[in-house]
């Protein structure tokens, strides 16, 4: 009979009577007596890079020690202690295991638990829940309210990156005597984005609506539902998007026109799609039409629209939305009624 065949996906085959140590050393060679032939102390660890390591590990440890020492304090142990169980989610416990704990360490300074211990008592915060975004200049969390969900965003104030963006400060007249050490900045960024927000969404523009703010932290309205956030127009495809695109050239119209302000960073990525419709959101940047620069960013705003409107399939001009952003009525451009 013909020996079978051997698939390339078949095991290979064992000679058990072969498995016996001194056939094993024919084959592979006498592992003790290469083992005799190894120098040792090459292969041992370096003691200065040891103990460099260790020293860093130690100095890690300080600054983390550090870090959350006032948490020792009888007044703070005992703050946090009242507040701990309305933070489970962003600890990553409870309901909300899954959420990553360095979130709560990188997020949750001195300043922010205490500010958001008196939102608490206040009655604006009743939990703090899981991340629902996140940039270079916060995370922002679902949380629940005395009305229901809510956004709460916190601002960093462990980094620099507020430094980069005193161009949409400076100039702007409701924020003179700037100071620029990063703290104030932070301070200064919250009080702009609350700001903005009351101001267009008094002109009924989709905005999420502001409910309240403590230092660097600030709660608004939650855009999603209990599944999670509203998607960013970019993620979605738009089915009208000419009816799209008249609300959000009247939304820079009525921005400019009447709240007086340009948004300064008007893109797909800051554009939820909620209830079937457009929703702006990211407005700390916003700044008055009085700021030196307005113009050019409502430029930038427009150019970014242009680009998003032709790629929808839209004919449409940055000099013909210029020219009705400023001369025309809102009122024209779109109406409450044509939804």
């Amino acid at each position: 009979m013909a020996a079978k065949k051997q698939s390339v996906d078949d095991p290979p085959s064992v000679d058990d009577s072969s498995q016996d140590w001194d056939s094993f050393v024919t084959q592979h060679g006498d592992v003790e007596a290469e083992a005799e032939d190894i120098d040792w102390k090459k292969m041992a660890p370096d003691e200065k890079a040891l103990a460099r390591y260790q020293r860093k590990q130690d100095e890690s440890l300080e600054k983390h020690a550090e870090k959350w020492s006032w948490m020792k304090d009888k007044k703070h142990k005992q703050m946090f202690a009242e507040i701990e169980g309305r933070l489970q989610g962003a600890m990553g416990k409870g309901s909300f295991y899954w959420v990553d704990r360095r979130v709560f360490d990188q997020v949750f300074d001195r300043l922010t638990l205490l500010s958001i211990f008196k939102l608490m008592k206040k009655g604006i915060i009743d939990t703090v829940e899981w991340p629902i975004a996140r940039g270079k200049e916060a995370h922002v969390f679902r949380g629940e309210g005395e009305e229901g969900a809510i956004a709460v965003k916190i601002f960093h104030t462990s980094n620099a990156v507020f430094k980069s963006l005193v161009q949409y400060i400076e100039g702007d007249p409701r924020f003179s005597g700037l100071k620029r050490r990063h703290r104030d900045l932070v301070t200064i960024w919250v009080r702009k984005e609350h700001r903005n927000l009351i101001r267009m969404h008094r002109e009924g523009l989709r905005v999420p609506e502001p409910i309240g703010l403590l230092n660097n932290v600030l709660v608004m309205e939650y855009i999603g539902d209990a599944k999670g956030p509203s998607p960013k127009i970019r993620e979605i495809e738009v089915e009208e998007p000419q009816l799209v695109y008249d609300y959000l050239l009247y939304f820079l119209a009525v921005c400019w026109q009447r709240a007086r302000l340009v948004h300064a960073d008007f893109s797909p990525y800051n554009i939820l799609w909620h209830d079937s419709k457009p929703l702006v959101i990211d407005v700390g940047q916003a700044v008055t039409t009085q700021h030196p620069r307005s113009r050019e960013f409502l430029v930038r705003d427009i150019e970014r629209l242009i680009t998003w409107a032709k790629s929808q399939g839209l004919e449409v001009t940055t000099a013909d939305a210029l020219y009705d952003i400023l001369n025309t009525d809102p009122g024209e451009l779109w109406a409450e009624e044509e939804e």
